[in-house]
């Protein structure tokens, strides 16, 4: 902890103590007063985020970050005020813009703006003075002030791009060539087999994923009470198995990637005592139920081995649902038969009502479509598609009580 002088430590002490009875205070008693006084400590923040990041400025103009042993004033201050770099940024922008600035300092300690506003005005105040070429554009403070006042932050900070990119549009887009180079994604295999992922991607890649993940995302069926992020993580793999599925990723040794699913006859056909199936690139096995839902709609290739695990025979790959079969299904079920479930044919596999591993047929009395989410919940989930004598579709939820619902039919 570095020592203040008498005056500064005095200066502070004061400060404190006016927080700490301000902290202690009891909120009003009415909704308005509440409201009231959030607007208005604020307010009190942000005058004290200014003169922050004046003393964060007037910090920066000299050595002492060295005599801190950090390598930047940024480095020094965030690990010392226990703050992220990207906001000892913020600070450092207005701090040094500040001079600048005096229209848009002065709205802010008015109200008229708060600071990540002036945070922003101070950043796009830097783009544009930074700015290459001959013909270096001047900065406006008045006309990114009027905007600030009428703006929400999320809005304005859209309006400053777009004010970077008419300033400086080859650096504007050498700063999105910066973001694609940055991009990541890790895979770490966790406690209990896991996957934890971690990545970043830039404007462009997010917004390319997003686009294909919400039509995934969205609720399906009134049965659906799946939070937002499980939801996204669910599309997330539904995407990656339509992905497979569709047979146009580039080939690997010869053949178009796939989940492969290593299993014996005795796990597949689900009896008991029989070990977990192995899957490629998955950190732990998967379970017979799991099997068994894979294998609905799937290439079956029979392997026998000897007694020392060698290789006897090896039978030839066959679809369990061929494709003029699936051709039919399409256009009789249309899509997910699943009560409320409106995923169209192409985001569906097939199941059978009776498992083909069980003695059921594959043919299309005992085939429906269902998508993703509704496949699982019928292995995994224990829920069951019963078709009446009437050919009608029942959903049965467990554990297989009288209460169901009537699945949607073809039209």
């Amino acid at each position: 902890m570095v020592e203040l002088e008498a005056p500064v430590a005095l200066e502070i002490e004061r400060l404190m103590d006016a927080v700490e009875e301000f902290c202690d205070s009891p909120p009003p008693a009415t909704g308005a007063e509440r409201l009231a006084r959030l607007i208005h400590s604020r307010r009190a923040i942000d005058r004290l985020e200014l003169k922050f990041s004046q003393d964060s400025a007037s910090f920066a103009a000299t050595d002492e970050y060295e005599t801190q042993g950090s390598v930047s004033p940024i480095h020094c201050i965030r690990l010392s005020c226990n703050m992220g770099s990207g906001a000892v940024g913020d600070r450092l922008a207005v701090g040094e813009q500040l001079n600048q600035l005096p229209e848009s300092g002065q709205a802010m300690v008015e109200g008229e703006i708060g600071f990540a506003h002036l945070a922003l005005i101070a950043r796009t105040a830097i783009a544009i003075a930074d700015a290459a070429g001959p013909a270096k554009p001047s900065f406006d403070e008045i006309a990114l002030l009027e905007k600030a006042r009428e703006f929400s932050v999320g809005k304005f900070r859209d309006f400053c791009h777009h004010a970077r990119h008419v300033a400086d549009p080859e650096g504007y887009a050498e700063g999105e060539a910066q973001g694609v180079e940055a991009r990541s994604l890790t895979l770490t295999a966790g406690q209990g087999g896991m996957v934890w992922l971690r990545g970043l991607l830039d404007p462009e890649g997010g917004a390319a994923v997003r686009s294909a993940l919400e039509p995934l995302a969205r609720l399906s069926g009134q049965d659906d009470h799946r939070k937002r992020d499980r939801r996204l993580g669910d599309a997330l793999v539904e995407s990656a198995h339509r992905l497979l599925d569709g047979g146009q990723l580039p080939q690997m040794a010869t053949q178009r990637p796939h989940l492969q699913v290593t299993t014996t006859l005795e796990t597949l056909l689900g009896r008991a005592g029989v070990p977990a199936a192995d899957v490629e690139f998955s950190p732990m096995p998967i379970s017979a139920k799991a099997v068994e839902r894979l294998a609905c709609d799937c290439n079956v290739t029979r392997i026998l081995l000897g007694a020392d695990s060698a290789v006897i025979d090896v039978g030839r790959s066959k679809r369990v649902i061929n494709p003029a079969q699936k051709r039919a299904l399409n256009v009789r079920d249309k899509g997910c038969r699943w009560p409320g479930c409106d995923r169209p044919a192409t985001w569906t596999s097939g199941h059978h009502l009776v498992h083909w591993t069980k003695g059921g047929p594959t043919d299309l009395p005992n085939l429906v479509l269902l998508c993703h989410r509704h496949h699982r919940m019928v292995h995994e989930g224990r829920w069951q598609l019963v078709k009446t004598a009437g050919g009608q579709l029942l959903t049965v939820p467990p554990p297989f009580g009288f209460s169901c619902q009537r699945a949607r039919g073809p039209d």
